[in-house]
């Protein structure tokens, strides 16, 4: 199952960056929201696609209505999430925008590894760990950096 998980992961980091290049053009052409909404559409007609593959019933979805609303919030944080890329890369450059939103994901990722929020197991945050995210929080920095 690591091997699947490994593969989806790099999988969504190419998929990222297309995803932002293409927003960021369809925001452009058809407005931001407007395409934030569609957007919308076509991951909840996917997503129910997929369940219906998965599970071949919708029955899951009881589950999900029973758990905390916090735990919900991952509907709402992806709308933040592909607004912001649908504004930010045609604007700041896709190179900005996602060094950026890579850099801070990795710094609450480390954060949340630490404090072990959420309900993750605690994971200590070592030197080579921190210097690492202090790299990428420069690197991110200087994408913003206009050239001359």
């Amino acid at each position: 199952m690591t091997g699947i998980a490994v593969a989806l992961a790099v999988a969504a980091g190419l998929a990222g960056a297309v995803q932002a290049a293409v927003m960021g053009e369809l925001g452009e052409r058809a407005g931001i929201f407007p395409a934030l909404a569609f957007s919308g559409i076509v991951s909840v007609v996917l997503g129910l696609a997929l369940l219906l593959i998965a599970k071949q019933s919708f029955a899951g979805l009881a589950d999900v209505v029973r758990q905390p609303l916090w735990l919900w919030t991952g509907g709402a944080l992806s709308v933040l999430i592909i607004l912001a890329i649908t504004v930010a890369s045609p604007r700041i450059g896709l190179a900005a925008t996602l060094g950026t939103l890579i850099a801070l994901n990795l710094g609450m990722g480390a954060a949340i590894d630490r404090f072990g929020w959420f309900g993750l197991d605690r994971i200590a945050i070592g030197w080579p760990r921190m210097l690492g995210l202090a790299f990428l929080g420069v690197g991110a920095a200087l994408t913003l950096v206009k050239s001359a």
